[in-house]
């Protein structure tokens, strides 16, 4: 299981756009969105550079 901490979420609609964009990367399953810890986990194996350009193209920065 992969964790990124993401910057810039604020509501459920932030955590959907970021679901939805995560679920949309070919090879990544189970993910899941905390507002309170401004972080998402997922399982699969990515290329990070991916995952980081898909929640930049929907406004937010993933932090490490």
């Amino acid at each position: 299981m992969t964790t990124i901490k993401i910057q810039g979420m604020s509501c459920q609609h932030c955590v959907d756009s970021t679901r939805k964009s995560l679920e949309a990367i070919s090879g990544i399953s189970n993910v899941q969105i905390s507002l309170a810890k401004g972080e998402a986990t997922f399982n699969g194996e990515v290329d990070i550079q991916i995952v980081k350009e898909a929640i930049t193209r929907i406004g937010f920065e993933v932090i490490q």
